[in-house]
């Protein structure tokens, strides 16, 4: 187990990269169309297969990994190397090509139910958050601390159930300006979290930089 100032680090790491906030205006736009009760049923549905998505991710990832040969060290530096990117787009405040692509975003304004896909895969639970996770459940091989990680996935993803249902005051209040600063003070978070992840992997690839 890790002590509980690691624990907050871990749960505000995988809500900065999940970024709710950064997904209002995208969540607002696919339901323009729909009614209050369509939009509380999408905003639940996508919270929810944002927990199991965590959830799963930090119970079995490190066990794929391991599967296909991956070590946790390669995994920081390449995953860290994702967290990166997406933090200087949302720091552009510009939608990351790591989480969705203009095809896929396309794709969406014809999809009867958007809950899912693309919005709990891959803009809130995409890439860079189950890198994330997978990374933050193997730093302690303890029941204990997986249960903790799997607490935190859980708590991100009601912070982004209330996130979505408040979107359209939100969004109202603080337009589309007020969104973007706070999409760029997320992305710099972000950045930090990346660079401490990079460093934890490199090190142990290249111990001579210890």
């Amino acid at each position: 187990m890790l002590d509980f100032a690691e624990y907050v680090k871990i749960f505000v790491a995988l809500l900065v990269i999940v970024n709710p906030i950064g997904t209002m205006p995208m969540f607002l736009g696919l339901t323009v169309k729909d009614s209050a009760a369509d939009k509380k049923r999408i905003a639940r549905v996508a919270s929810i297969s944002v927990a199991i998505v965590l959830a799963v991710s930090s119970m079995v990832g490190e066990h794929l990994l391991g599967f296909f040969g991956i070590t946790i060290a390669s995994f920081k530096v390449g995953g860290a190397i994702l967290i990166l990117l997406i933090a200087l787009s949302m720091m552009h405040a510009a939608p990351s090509g790591e989480q969705q692509t203009p095809e896929e975003a396309k794709e969406a304004e014809d999809k009867e139910s958007i809950a899912v896909v693309p919005l709990a895969v891959p803009l809130l639970s995409g890439p860079g958050a189950i890198s994330t996770t997978i990374i933050y459940a193997a730093q302690s091989p303890s029941l204990a601390h997986r249960g903790v990680v799997v607490a935190c996935c859980l708590l991100v993803a009601i912070t982004t159930w209330i996130a979505l249902r408040a979107a359209t005051p939100i969004g109202a209040r603080l337009g589309r300006t007020g969104i973007n600063v706070v999409i760029r003070i997320m992305g710099l978070l972000l950045a930090a979290v990346a660079v401490e992840i990079f460093a934890s992997g490199i090190v142990v690839l290249l111990p001579g930089l210890g």
